[in-house]
């Protein structure tokens, strides 16, 4: 008996399949060097800053003088001082809502104590110590024992204004040395500069430093990124997070000393709100609520963008409530704004690297089909055989 046998048919093609390994040819080009610094989001801010300076100069009177100068940044500085170890809290995808209630504690402390006969010096001294210890509370809380920063420092937020009341209740205290108050609001000749810029602008390098030059500031950004890869590679997550509360004590307790002095009162209610300023311009100078990503002269900008808008309706005799809602307008928009950009991105890079695909496999659909009808033959003429 002869056996007869089918000619085996050729396999088919295999489906062609797209080389993810090469770049897509319709991708652009990312941004590098000076034209990546220029379209960073920071950048943006300044220019939003100096728009807004030109703008309101041509159309608000007598805000293009040194009288609005002084003034401005005269309400300009608590939020500047505080933003600074802010931004580096941010920047490791950490917060500190608390900074107002430090600020306020201190005031309140320096009122008690000043009424009570101590040396100024002195004073000024233990009001330091007592933002220390309440950035070192929270450091604890958050980096030792690994507590969200979130719910840490909202509690601590009314912690400290409840102990504000506590040490001063409702009383006021104003009779602090006139030499001292006539400081923090002199000005630096006919500049209408104040003369405590000299510190914050000393504030602002050491941070400015701390972040962008330096191993330690480097470590700050890879926190944000990711806390384990951070671990992995050397970098004292917890140390570092407990640091930074610890300077933000210290600079939240420098700014109720300032707060204190400027307007020659101490109350338990001093700063109230001031954290969502603070916070609010750290956004908008392009730091992520997400960690990872920000810039010391970005922030500075923000601030003094939040800061001369709200200036500019002042003299536009708008109220504070107007006021406090554009600063809340200005925190939404500073985190919708990135992640509806990222979104765009994202879904434009989905789309070209669909189409690429499409390209090299033909545009057709029906390649895998063929692969599976082969497949089918094949088995078929082993059955035969």
């Amino acid at each position: 008996m002869s056996e007869t046998t089918t000619p085996r048919s050729k396999p088919a093609p295999a489906a062609a399949v797209a080389d993810s390994t090469k770049p897509l040819a319709d991708e652009p080009k990312g941004r590098t060097g000076a034209a990546r610094i220029l379209a960073s989001r920071d950048a943006i801010t300044i220019y939003a800053l100096l728009a807004f300076l030109v703008y309101a100069a041509i159309t608000i009177p007598r805000f293009a003088s040194p009288v609005t100068t002084g003034f401005l940044l005269l309400d300009v500085i608590p939020v500047l001082l505080i933003a600074m170890p802010m931004t580096l809290i941010i920047i490791t995808g950490e917060i500190d809502l608390s900074v107002a209630s430090t600020a306020g504690l201190t005031s309140a402390l320096m009122g008690v104590l000043w009424a009570g006969g101590m040396d100024i010096w002195l004073v000024l001294a233990i009001c330091l110590l007592a933002g220390t210890a309440a950035g070192m509370f929270n450091g604890f809380l958050i980096a030792v024992l690994g507590l969200p920063s979130l719910a840490v420092t909202i509690g601590t937020l009314a912690l400290f204004r409840g102990l504000a009341l506590v040490v001063i209740g409702d009383n006021a205290v104003a009779n602090f040395p006139k030499e001292l108050t006539a400081f923090f609001t002199s000005k630096l000749g006919g500049t209408g500069i104040p003369t405590v810029m000299i510190g914050v602008v000393l504030v602002m390098l050491f941070f400015g430093i701390l972040l962008h030059f330096t191993p330690f500031g480097r470590g700050l950004y890879a926190m944000g990124y990711s806390k384990e890869a951070a671990t992995f590679v050397g970098i004292k997550v917890a140390r570092s997070k407990f640091w930074l509360y610890v300077a933000s004590g210290v600079v939240a307790s420098l700014a109720g000393i300032y707060w204190t002095l400027r307007y020659t009162s101490a109350r338990s209610d001093n700063a109230s709100g001031l954290e969502l300023a603070v916070i609010a311009a750290v956004l908008l100078g392009g730091v992520s609520i997400f960690g990872g990503k920000g810039t010391i002269p970005g922030v500075i900008a923000g601030v003094l963008l939040i800061g001369t808008l709200n200036y500019a309706l002042r003299l536009g005799r708008v109220s504070d409530v107007v006021l406090i809602t554009v600063t809340g307008l200005l925190l939404i928009a500073s985190v919708v704004a990135p992640s509806i950009g990222s979104g765009i991105k994202e879904w434009r890079h989905t789309r070209r690297v669909r189409r690429s695909f499409s390209r090299d496999t033909g545009g057709g659909s029906t390649a895998p089909h063929r692969v599976q009808k082969t497949d089918r033959t094949k088995e078929k003429e082993n059955n035969d055989v």
